[in-house]
């Protein structure tokens, strides 16, 4: 999953969300790098990501891109299921999106001297672009990939990718439909087993 769909699946704490959102600039054993609660929001979006790698909706996004855009088809499908819950928010959370989403901002700039040099260079891109609301527009997510397609080592072609989403829109908004309320569920059973408590479910 990617940003937004990690923020939504990580409650209400704050290290927990700080530590989801460093969690891809960190590799490694995690005992005693971070402070706990950090931990445990790495170790939830390790969960996060495995889940819905071994999902039989998300392989079958991945399976529809993967001859065009190999090993990058799975990163863009992420970035499509979190169009469909920025689209659909209000019908997945009571807190308006574009308050939450500040209130993230903020506390990342708070954070700012916890977050790994990756993080602290892709935070102000983040917030400068608002991509968390933004991802529900398609001219935002044109932007999205076309950095992406910058940054990479290799030749992805995910500047196209957005032709590839309205194609078959509808099958990419009725798959994540299927597959969200899956992880939703799988989280929540996952946090239960944190050692403290989390907020409830938003």
């Amino acid at each position: 999953m990617n940003f937004l769909a990690h923020l939504y699946l990580s409650g209400r704490e704050e290290d927990v969300i700080v530590g989801n959102f460093v969690a891809d600039a960190v590799k490694g054993n995690l005992t005693g790098r971070f402070p706990e609660g950090m931990e445990r929001g790495i170790r939830l979006h390790r969960e996060i990501d495995h889940y819905t790698d071994q999902h039989p909706v998300f392989k079958e996004s991945r399976k529809r891109l993967s001859p065009k855009y190999r090993m990058y088809s799975g990163v863009i499908v992420d970035i499509y299921y979190d169009h469909f819950l920025a689209k659909y928010w209000n019908e997945y959370s009571d807190e308006d999106l574009k308050q939450l989403v500040a209130r993230t901002y903020f506390l990342l700039i708070r954070r700012f001297n916890l977050l790994p040099p990756r993080s602290k260079r892709l935070l102000p891109f983040m917030i400068t672009q608002n991509w968390l609301v933004g991802y529900r527009e398609l001219h935002i997510l044109q932007k999205v990939f076309n950095g992406m397609s910058r940054r990479t080592n290799h030749t992805s072609g995910m500047e196209n990718a957005i032709q590839d989403l309205q194609s078959d829109y509808d099958l990419y908004e009725n798959e994540f439909r299927m597959f969200f309320p899956e992880i939703i569920q799988h989280i929540n059973s996952y946090r239960s087993n944190f050692p403290k408590p989390y907020a409830s479910e938003r």
